[in-house]
């Protein structure tokens, strides 16, 4: 099944329009087991307070850029890229926060945010792409789009619902 879908940019100056969405995104995903650096209990105001705390002010200083996918006007999924990166490596970007909510998944959404975010990396003179991740299915998406796995980091992270330490799978794609 596929929808017509939107993707957009998100900006420091149109981002608290979409905050309950973001926040909400974010929440469900947490809420469904996903290993995006927070655990449960986790609340719609901690939710919030991370695309206010710490992505909008990367927007506001040019450090990320954040895409949206819209089906309908509500917000299906996001990606980021972030571009901060040290001196001696002004062509690399981070992949982070790769949400399709759960309503909207198997619909082409985490590819099209995928190829939209490389896109945007291409555009910003960004040629190596790293992500990582603990979800398999999200692995062979990336493989399925080009990306290389490094290997595996044990015990990385704890998991959102059981907090048991769980690895992850650092990928990387040259552009």
């Amino acid at each position: 099944m596929t929808d017509n879908f939107t993707i957009s940019s998100i900006t420091s100056t149109t981002i608290d329009a979409h905050l309950t969405d973001l926040a909400n995104l974010l929440k469900v995903n947490v809420e469904g087991g996903a290993s995006v650096s927070f655990i449960l209990p986790f609340s719609q105001d901690q939710a919030a307070a991370f695309w206010v705390d710490k992505i909008k002010p990367s927007l506001q200083a040019v450090n990320c850029i954040l895409l949206v996918a819209m089906v309908d006007n509500e917000l299906a999924g996001c990606v980021m890229l972030d571009y901060d990166m040290p001196a001696n490596q002004p062509h690399r970007a981070d992949i982070a926060k790769l949400l399709v909510h759960p309503k909207f998944r198997r619909r082409g959404i985490a590819r099209a945010l995928m190829v939209e975010i490389e896109q945007q990396a291409i555009e910003q003179k960004r040629s190596t792409l790293v992500l990582d991740t603990a979800n398999k299915g999200a692995e062979i998406l990336y493989e399925s789009l080009g990306y290389q796995p490094v290997g595996s980091i044990p015990n990385f992270g704890l998991n959102a619902q059981n907090l048991q330490l769980e690895p992850t799978t650092i990928m990387y794609k040259l552009l």
